[in-house]
């Protein structure tokens, strides 16, 4: 969520529980500001929160230039001071995979160990460390992959300029109504993956420079989003069944829109036995 509309697009996602308090909102109408400035982002976005057991994370995402490849990903505990978190790596992604399994702490230094134990000659059972992984490392690969797989936008708001740089749509005025009521008009704000979809190759409105990216519609299992209507039916809001917690809304006929994610971090496996 932009954090120059953040308080107002909080108020549309509360119906998900999706609040933060008032000292916390505090906070951050002045950190945001200072993030901006200091790390000279063009936008800085609240992402979210994920829960540990004894913190909470709070997320903050810096856009730079080019939307989609220049982020960086920030977290605190008091929404004042902010560490830099590292980018995610495909081994840092397969590191958290095969050691971190639990709940969050909530301590960025804690290591996780995967030990396996087997049983020697004399019938004594011996234990080996066999990965570890710092709850940095899995902070980072948990919002790296909650971006991948649930970040959206709708149709039109972002754009791709002839040098390949994705910038925000100064002239998108929003979905319309029967619009917002597709799938195939949201999508995931990721490097494409299924470039030949054919629920989007089959509009016909077809536009290279705002259809770069996946729709929703073609994501496995079939159903992992629920779209619904709400606030009267003014608000468009689309949650992730696969990630709980991913919440994003869009205004019809608007450019209002923005996700955010509290949850504690970790996929829901169950999604394929629950449709």
């Amino acid at each position: 969520m932009d954090s120059n509309s953040l308080f107002y697009s909080l108020d549309l996602v509360a119906g998900n529980g999706c609040t933060l308090s008032v000292e916390h909102r505090a906070a951050l109408q002045t950190s945001m500001v200072l993030l901006k400035k200091n790390y000279k982002f063009h936008r800085v976005l609240l992402w979210g929160k994920i829960f540990g057991l004894n913190k909470d994370y709070f997320i903050a995402q810096g856009r730079g230039e080019d939307e989609m490849l220049d982020k960086k990903n920030l977290y605190s505990f008091n929404c004042m001071d902010w560490f830099l978190l590292p980018s995610a790596t495909d081994s840092m992604v397969e590191e958290v995979s095969i050691a971190a399994k639990r709940r969050f702490i909530g301590d960025p230094s804690f290591v996780y160990e995967r030990l396996e134990t087997s049983e020697g000659q004399d019938g004594a059972v011996e234990s080996e460390v066999v990965a570890t992984v710092s709850e940095e490392t899995r902070l980072a690969v948990a919002v790296h992959q909650i971006d991948e797989e649930a970040s959206v936008v709708p149709r039109g708001a972002f754009v791709k300029s002839p040098r390949g740089l994705v910038h925000v749509n100064r002239s998108f005025g929003g979905l319309s109504h029967s619009e917002a009521k597709k799938l195939d008009n949201f999508l995931h704000f990721r490097k494409a993956k299924n470039p030949n979809q054919k629920s989007i190759l089959e509009r016909g409105d077809l536009s290279p420079a705002i259809d770069f990216l996946d729709a929703l519609s073609g994501d496995i299992p079939k159903g992992s989003w629920s779209l619904q209507y709400e606030c009267a039916g003014n608000v468009c809001v689309l949650r992730s069944l696969l990630w709980l917690g991913l919440t994003f809304f869009h205004l019809p006929m608007t450019p209002q829109h923005g996700y955010i994610y509290m949850g504690d971090g970790t996929q829901n496996l169950n999604l394929p036995f629950m449709l």
